[in-house]
């Protein structure tokens, strides 16, 4: 191999990891997010469980996380904002990647 195909090889490699890490902190933050919704609707433990799985599978209707948001808003309609909803979101997303960081 020459050296400018150990870099390209090397850049894809960097590329695919930091995509699956995007791709876990994504999922985890959606989790997160469910969670606290859940507790906002009085749902704990296993059926709290089962609402944040709910979140996380809106995730895979359309790219972004404009489905994540529409579905937690519906859900806490007269409850929270959305506004509040989109904040909450970007903090799980803080906390699942400094937790996926921590874990490395």
């Amino acid at each position: 191999m020459t050296t400018f195909d150990d870099r390209e090889a090397a850049f894809e490699a960097k590329f695919a990891h930091d995509e699956e890490i995007k791709f876990k902190a994504e999922a985890r933050a959606n989790k997160l997010l469910g969670l606290w919704a859940a507790d906002l609707q009085d749902k704990f433990g296993e059926d709290a469980e089962a609402y944040a799985l709910t979140v996380i599978r809106a995730d895979f209707e359309e790219a972004g996380h404009d489905d994540v948001i529409r579905k937690v808003a519906a859900d806490l309609e007269g409850i929270v904002d959305e506004a509040a909803i989109r904040a909450k979101r970007r903090e799980c997303l803080a906390k699942a990647q400094e937790e996926l960081m921590n874990e490395a």
